[in-house]
């Protein structure tokens, strides 16, 4: 114990001995100090570093002296990205700013196709005669009827066949194998030359089989026709497997591979979706509509009889594809105006750097990015094209002078501004604490007359000039009247105070304002749905904050915000 306090000693003595060297210039504390003074580049705001002046002043955000900056250093880098757009806390909350981190992860996509539903050409058959001959009898008499492998479809007559039949019967050893050639050339299968002789002399005809299983499509003959050699009689195709074949771009080929899955809908069938996978891409590409022909197979199951998948359906398809993984943002957090991309980078206290961009490949919810941010870079997501309008309202009022002059101190304000603005803040913190009490009476009772304050406040703050989007927005916000639910009481003084409250607190920067405090709770997005999470409201001096939003519940969810946005 005692080696541990004399370490803690001798670290203590080391440390102030480099803060009085640093201090003072030197190792001895009575060194006289250098009479070369340093120059000063510029100054600098510590909070906001982006904001610069080459005078002495205070940071037109926040109020805080402005740091000078000497020959010789750098000040604090402020070359993150672009130029920066300042917000203050009400105004993040006013536009709904969100953001979202740069991620390396994979990006996915589905894409949209459309084709038909076609059979399995492997498996298309087409009959037709051998020999000339009559259709005694038809087995299957219909399109649409299943037939088996194997199955008899007609009774044929033909006196060439029947002759050859004998033939055979009546022969032995070579002759009856030539002969047994011959009736396989005149459409007999093996199977039926094996039982000629067992059948009755007497048959005076023979079967057509169906060479496989599958649904009759077509029927070009009847019983009693007849039939001369190469004519169609009867076409069946295999509905047990189908094709969705559909055409795709030359732009989309970079996404499709053999083997990926395929979820295949259609109109005959709604709330109906089919798997399948690709299993073939035509290599010849059309030269007219630069696309080419992709297949999936598709399982097409019986049931009752008949095919789910019918035969040339129109279909649609959705094919998902991922590529590897790689540095992406929401598709939201990008503008894209003429040839630049740009997005708009959090650098922290209220500062959004406009960063160009360089874009790859496009997802369902992400953009891939090539150049321009990092993974974990903060990226806006909503709110980008309000704070984009700033920038552009920006780059329209500035100067090339470099560094920034600092903006003039904001005049001080008339009589009628100041009592404009202490009798809006007198019956808004009395809204506010009769919430905090969840006191419904007392919020409707006061709300009335605040209704019409902030009306006055309104016309007293608005500039000759132009309006205030801030000022637009209470104006919106301020029209509600009693209420029979504190909830919704809570909610209608959301937005109410959120609006207020932007308009007031720069106001605290003025010579002469009036004095009110500025509370915050950091959890209002559980008390309000869908609001932000953090919320402001004012209150008079002289009491600690009591939370509106939660009331008696989490009366005490409050902190403080100092002049110039900063929390104690």
């Amino acid at each position: 114990m005692k080696y541990f306090i004399t370490l803690l000693i001798i670290i203590a003595a080391l440390a102030g001995g480099w803060f009085l060297r640093d201090k003072f210039g030197g190792t001895s504390i009575t060194a006289a100090p250098s009479t070369n003074e340093r120059k000063v580049l510029f100054y600098q705001s510590a909070m906001h570093p982006w904001v610069k002046s080459d005078k002495p002043g205070r940071c037109t955000i926040c109020g805080m002296a402005l740091t000078p900056v000497y020959e010789g250093e750098k000040g604090i880098d402020t070359s993150g990205g672009g130029e920066v757009v300042a917000l203050t806390q009400n105004q993040i909350q006013v536009l709904h700013v969100e953001t979202a981190a740069a991620k390396v992860q994979p990006l996915t996509r589905t894409l949209p196709v459309a084709g038909m539903i076609d059979d399995n050409a492997t498996r298309h058959r087409i009959l037709s005669a051998y020999i000339d001959g009559r259709i005694e009898k038809l087995h299957v008499n219909f399109m649409g009827a299943e037939v088996s492998e194997g199955q008899p479809l007609a009774e044929f007559y033909s006196p060439t066949l029947l002759q050859s039949e004998r033939e055979y019967r009546q022969l032995t050893g070579d002759l009856k194998k030539n002969t047994g050639l011959r009736l396989r050339q005149m459409g007999l299968t093996p199977s039926q030359i094996e039982a000629l002789d067992k059948k009755a002399g007497d048959a005076l005809t023979s079967q057509i089989l169906s060479p496989i299983s599958g649904t009759v499509v077509g029927q070009n003959v009847y019983e009693g026709q007849y039939v001369t050699a190469g004519e169609k009689l009867l076409e069946i195709a295999d509905f047990s497997t189908m094709w969705f074949q559909f055409r795709a771009y030359e732009q989309d080929m970079p996404w499709i591979e053999i083997g990926q899955s395929v979820t295949v809908t259609t109109p005959s069938l709604p709330g109906k979706s089919f798997e399948g996978k690709i299993t073939f891409i035509d290599p010849n590409f059309d030269e007219t509509t630069r696309s080419t022909k992709v297949r999936v197979e598709l399982a097409n199951p019986l049931i009752n009889g008949r095919r789910v998948l019918l035969h040339r359906l129109y279909a649609d398809g959705a094919l998902k594809v991922a590529a590897p993984a790689m540095l992406t943002v929401p598709r939201s957090a990008v503008i894209e105006t003429g040839p630049e991309a740009v997005v708009y980078v959090d650098r922290s206290e209220g500062a959004y750097a406009r960063t160009v961009v360089k874009l790859g490949r496009r997802g369902d919810k992400l953009m891939e990015i090539l150049s321009g941010i990092q993974a974990g870079d903060k990226v806006v997501t909503n709110g980008n094209l309000l704070i984009d309008g700033q920038a552009e309202m920006n780059r329209s009022f500035m100067t090339p002078v470099e560094p920034m002059k600092p903006a003039a101190p904001m005049p001080a304000l008339s009589d009628a501004k100041k009592q404009a603005i202490s009798d809006f803040v007198k019956l808004s913190d009395a809204m506010a604490a009769a919430l905090a009490a969840d006191d419904l009476a007392a919020f409707n009772k006061a709300s009335k007359p605040a209704m019409m304050k902030a009306g006055e406040l309104i016309e007293a703050l608005r500039s000759p000039e132009g309006t205030l989007d801030t000022l637009d927005a209470l104006e919106k916000s301020r029209h509600f009247h009693g209420f029979d639910d504190l909830q919704k009481a809570r909610v209608a003084f959301h937005s109410f105070t959120i609006a207020a409250t932007a308009v007031l607190e720069p106001l605290r920067m003025a010579d002469g304002a009036p004095s009110f405090n500025v509370w915050e709770c950091a959890m209002v997005d559980q008390a309000i749905p869908d609001a932000p999470k953090k919320g402001r409201w004012v209150q008079m001096p002289g009491r600690a904050g009591e939370n509106p939003f939660f009331g008696k519940e989490m009366l005490n969810c409050a902190k403080e915000i100092k002049r110039g946005g900063s929390q104690p």
